[in-house]
């Protein structure tokens, strides 16, 4: 009887999972279907090709089974377009002749002033002349959460008129008008709701489940997140003085392009951001005449699957083609190896550093020791006023719960009645409850304040609002500690936040910030470079969360942020600033300039040093730290043509005929060597070499090209930055241009000598000719 019984719960659980299949399999998703380079016509002639497609590989059912229905439409920069499709249509299109790739509608998430004169300062040159050179009609598109029109950075008051060439429009919305555009602020486009597919992918999509409004018809320019007004300003703000955040970082704030235009596209919003709208802003961007791109956009670097299976690579790669620069964040997945994201070549990938500024919260205790701790709060806490008692997590832990977790601060740990009135002292041993998390616990059990004791993340000063809070690191925190112990009636206060200037060392590199390799490809070294990310005072949108403006206070027009997606636009800004003083330069002759004059030392000068401490690598820093000003005149530029890309899609692995529907050149053949990670490190003519393996005995030399862009008669000289057990021969040892836009190639030969270790090696290679100093930095693995 009971085998009976499992008989039939198995097959009844049987029917259901084939039920559940071929439910799943019928089930509509959002689909991007990527076709390649554009083949030409207007943009209905190309949606009736996009909707004939559909129509074709639309399955047969009953009657109530609802159609593929067609939401983008992808026809300037590239071809494509995205629908609600099954599976089963899905694979079908795949097999078409006409398409490159089909992926799911996926959510990419957000990497969520003083750094242009820390810049300028760290650059030691004359601001004022060379940022004279610079003219107001390069145009940076900002693909993001959309911007909020009255924040004062886009102020148009004495800018010339908007550049003829714009062709974007300024949509409305219900609570956005074509009036709110202006010579600053010169387009602004929305794509209405995310698709099903990907708002329900993110838990905290607010439409998770909706069936989506079309594009022409629902939502707004305007920024409701804060995220996309804050990197707009950051890239092309216009300067406004006296700005600040409730009293800190006071100065004036500014791009780093204050006389560029701005167009913004919104795509995300707090659940996420759909692929499918990123790449039609892409498309659209080009097409409206944007010069720059950025995007402080992507996915996990656990997500990561292939070049023409990313809408970001897939947009860029398009943008490239046509002249525009495509930057991008590396990702906030740091400092763990192989999470860096946005790694195409054809991106100009960004890491995330800090300032000389950084906010200082002290922790004053009973017995007059004050211990300097960092966060962003505005308690009423004074020297002259109450004095706190002090408990640990652990002492204040609630019945039952495991020590461990009230010392963390869990939900839940801690004893209302041991905290109340008193400042709690936690620790960060468990990285799973996020300090946002643990001030909530903290406040919520009626403390007065917290002391985080955690060096995870103390680089980037957590914004407790009103609530007295300090984090301090292991060292420090060990003396609270022992004053606790010492005595029977621990106290203290933490006082309200200072911002302290021309802090040193700096730069760093962040923690947060995602490292290299690249998990897709280790033959291009990621990131590029990196730029200010920590604690960036740009525009936002004014906050309605009370518990977020400190009593007494009207709502803050500036916001501090950290994240790559702050690193982002001060690189797409100095892009537009080298754009503006080069206008006939190509992307990546942009991105050469940034790169090979980016700095590598900091304000003490000595090396920049990781988060850890350690030296910064090329996987930590790519080539630098971004020094705007030297770009202007870099001396010489490695110039990489979309050939260069065409060859690196062949060597990592596409055939012949792919590279042919995404180039849109039906003569393009793969050079010989099938796919092969040294030839992509030997042959693409980057401002970096990466060496993925190099096997003792067997040397593996790669050319690079470089372009004069400075004066005639110019002779560069050879230096070497050789690690120990690795050799590294140069050829020839000088370069010699005689005029203006000549070229010069060389060769790099990279083998194991005596004493070498397994794993990455770093250095670099530069040339000088005694006004210029052209670093390529290279990493180099000894397998």
């Amino acid at each position: 009887m009971v085998n009976r019984a499992h008989f039939v719960i198995l097959v009844l659980a049987y029917r259901l999972l084939v039920s559940l299949s071929v439910e799943a399999q019928h089930a509509k998703e959002s689909y991007v279907v990527y076709l390649g380079s554009p083949s030409g016509g207007d943009a209905e002639a190309v949606r009736a090709s996009h909707l004939q497609m559909l129509s074709s590989i639309a399955v047969k059912s009953d009657e109530e089974e609802r159609p593929s229905t067609l939401t983008q439409s992808y026809h300037h920069a590239f071809e494509g377009f995205a629908a609600e499709l099954t599976e089963e249509e899905a694979a079908a299109l795949s097999g078409h002749e006409r398409v490159v790739s089909v992926f799911r509608d996926r959510a990419l998430q957000l990497h969520t002033t003083r750094s242009w004169d820390f810049l300028d300062a760290q650059s030691g040159l004359h601001a004022e002349r060379l940022g004279r050179r610079a003219s107001g009609d390069v145009i940076i598109g900002v693909i993001d959460t959309g911007v909020w029109p009255e924040a004062p950075s886009f102020n148009d008051d004495g800018m010339r008129g908007v550049p003829a060439r714009w062709r974007g429009v300024c949509m409305e919305g219900p609570d956005f008008k074509k009036s709110d555009c202006n010579k600053k602020l010169i387009g602004a486009r929305y794509y209405g709701s995310q698709p099903e597919s990907a708002a329900s992918a993110s838990p905290n999509a607010s439409l998770s489940g909706a069936a989506p409004l079309p594009a022409e018809t629902a939502g707004s320019p305007r920024d409701t997140v804060g995220h996309g007004t804050h990197c707009a300003s950051t890239a092309a703000g216009a300067a406004v003085a006296g700005a600040d955040y409730y009293g800190l970082a006071r100065g004036t704030a500014k791009g780093g392009a204050p006389a560029s235009r701005v167009a913004t596209y919104k795509v995300c919003n707090l659940g996420g951001c759909s692929s499918s709208a990123l790449l039609k802003a892409v498309d659209d961007a080009v097409s409206d005449g944007v010069d720059v791109i950025s995007i402080s956009i992507g996915m996990s670097s656990a997500l990561a699957s292939d070049f023409l299976s990313d809408p970001i690579a897939l947009g860029a790669f398009h943008a490239n083609q046509r002249g525009v620069l495509v930057v991008c964040s590396g990702g906030n997945d740091g400092p763990t190896p192989y999470t860096v994201v946005n790694s195409a070549p054809w991106i100009l990938t960004v890491a995330a550093s800090t300032i000389d500024r950084t906010f200082q919260s002290s922790v004053v205790l009973g017995n007059g020791n004050v211990i300097k701790g960092v966060a962003i709060n505005f308690s009423n806490q004074s020297l002259s006023g109450e004095r706190y008692p002090l408990v640990t997590g652990a002492e204040a832990a609630g019945r039952y719960t495991p020590v461990s977790e009230a010392s963390n601060c869990y939900p839940g740990s801690l004893d209302a009645q041991k905290v109340a009135g008193k400042i709690v002292v936690c620790v960060g041993t468990n990285s799973m409850v996020a300090r946002r998390v643990k001030k909530l616990v903290a406040e919520g059990s009626g403390a007065s304040g917290l002391v985080l004791i955690d060096y995870e993340q103390k680089d980037v000063p957590f914004d407790a609002g009103s609530f007295a809070f300090s984090q301090v690191g292991n060292d420090v925190g060990a003396q609270i500690l022992g004053y606790m112990i010492s005595i029977k009636n621990p106290t203290a206060v933490i006082l309200p936040t200072e911002d302290v200037k021309e802090f040193k060392p700096a730069p760093t590199v962040a923690s947060f910030s995602a490292r290299g390799p690249g998990g897709l490809t280790e033959s291009v070294l990621k990131p590029d470079l990196m730029a200010p990310g920590v604690s960036i005072l740009a525009a936002a949108m004014p906050s309605t969360d009370k518990a977020e403006v400190p009593a007494g206070k009207k709502p803050s027009a500036f916001a501090i942020k950290s994240g790559t997606s702050m690193a982002c636009p001060h690189v797409a800004g100095a892009g537009a600033f080298v754009k503006s003083a080069h206008p006939g330069w190509s992307p990546s002759m942009i991105r050469s300039a940034l790169m090979t004059t980016a700095t590598t030392t900091n304000n003490l000068g000595k090396p920049v040093a990781s988060s850890t401490g350690a030296a910064a690598t090329g996987h930590d820093m790519g080539a630098g730290e971004i020094s705007p000003l030297r770009a202007l005149s870099p001396g010489l530029v490695f110039d990489t043509t979309t050939k260069d890309y065409l060859n690196f899609l062949c060597y990592y692995g596409y055939n012949d005929k792919l590279v042919r529907k995404v180039s849109g050149d039906a003569e393009f053949a793969c050079p010989p060597g099938g796919p092969s990670p040294n030839l992509i490190a030997t042959g693409l003519n980057y401002p970096s070499i990466s060496v993925p393996r190099l096997v003792s005995g067997k040397p593996v030399a790669v050319s690079r090209t470089a372009m004069n862009v400075g004066p005639s008669n110019a002779t560069y000289e050879l230096a070497v930055e050789a690690p120990p057990g690795l050799s590294v021969k140069v050829s020839p040892e000088r370069l010699v241009f005689s005029r203006r836009w000549t070229t010069a190639a060389y060769k790099v030969a990279f083998a194991t000598a005596a004493g070498v270790s397994k794993g990455y090696a770093y250095g670099a290679v530069t040339w000088s000719d005694g006004a210029h100093s052209v670093r390529t930095p290279f990493a180099v693995n000894v397998v």
